[in-house]
């Protein structure tokens, strides 16, 4: 069952969700994670202190509001939309990521949070 999760973006709550998967157990273990963000596109990604390789949910393929870790970053990674690598809507990733969640909220309302300084992730 999905554990529900909130991401702070500079105070601004986003409502998500993490799977039940190892590679989620293993994120929300470690919660709460204050992070300063970077961007690539509409991606917001942020060092975690897991270290986690990739496993059998690892892909290319993810839609907005898809939340991934990638294993070469330690890193989270949330999709509002397109980054750099995308030829359509659609967000790709820089190389594959585990699906750990999904954004429960409108994933273009991310875009607001554009420049932001601090994302804190936390159990709802």
């Amino acid at each position: 069952m999905p554990t529900d999760i909130v991401i702070q973006i500079d105070g601004r709550p986003f409502e998500a969700e993490l799977f039940d998967t190892p590679a989620a157990t293993e994120i929300l273990r470690v919660l709460p994670i204050d992070a300063a963000p970077e961007e690539w596109g509409d991606e917001f990604y942020f060092a975690v202190p897991v270290a986690l390789p990739p496993d059998e949910t690892a892909t290319t393929l993810v839609d907005p509001g898809d939340i991934g870790y990638w294993p070469p970053g330690r890193a989270l990674a949330i999709f509002f939309g397109p980054t750099p690598l995308s030829t359509d809507d659609r967000p790709v990733p820089a190389s594959a990521v585990n699906l750990v969640g999904r954004l429960t909220c409108d994933p273009a309302s991310l875009r607001g949070a554009r420049g932001a300084r601090q994302i804190r992730v936390a159990r709802r």
